[in-house]
């Protein structure tokens, strides 16, 4: 009996090892899924990519990534589906198109504007130090007249 109990149980070990055990993963598609991943943004972290987060949507989008590709769809479908359902902002390096052209440009902008901002800045202290102002000329006269009055007097 309990050798019948014995083997009943090990053939159920075996059945169920078996039914848990996962198809060996195929080099080709895990390089693919990851080249995948590395060009697609974690739409929670906004700053990593798929494959560097471990954000659970990030999970989820590697598992539908994952999913996808094993259906036989293209890496193009794959980012067209998730791009029709995300937006743009899921690719790591959007289209330059016009929708994204704030974004891509933006920071150049603001930087130009900024530097025009400071030129003008530069530009009027400079105008304003060289232009001698009435003020500067009253002083200077004062300045001539003390001078003046120090080397007429016979005590100094």
């Amino acid at each position: 009996m309990r050798a019948r109990f014995a083997g009943f149980a090990f053939a159920l070990a075996i059945i169920a090892g078996a039914a848990s055990a996962q198809p060996a993963p195929d080099p080709a598609l895990e390089g693919r899924l990851k080249r995948l991943e590395s060009e697609l943004r974690c739409l929670v972290c906004q700053n990593q990519t798929l494959a560097d987060s471990n954000a659970p949507l990030a999970e989820d989008l590697r598992r539908e990534v994952r999913e996808l590709a094993v259906s036989g769809k293209s890496d193009d479908d794959i980012r067209a589906f998730l791009v029709a359902r995300y937006g743009d902002f899921v690719l790591y390096e959007p289209p330059v198109k016009a929708t994204t052209w704030l974004l891509w440009f933006g920071p150049f902008l603001l930087l130009a504007g900024g530097a025009l901002v400071w030129l003008a800045i530069v530009r009027r202290r400079r105008a304003v130090a060289v232009a001698p102002s009435p003020a500067t000329q009253e002083s200077g006269d004062a300045l001539a007249r003390a001078r003046a009055l120090l080397d007429d007097n016979p005590l100094g």
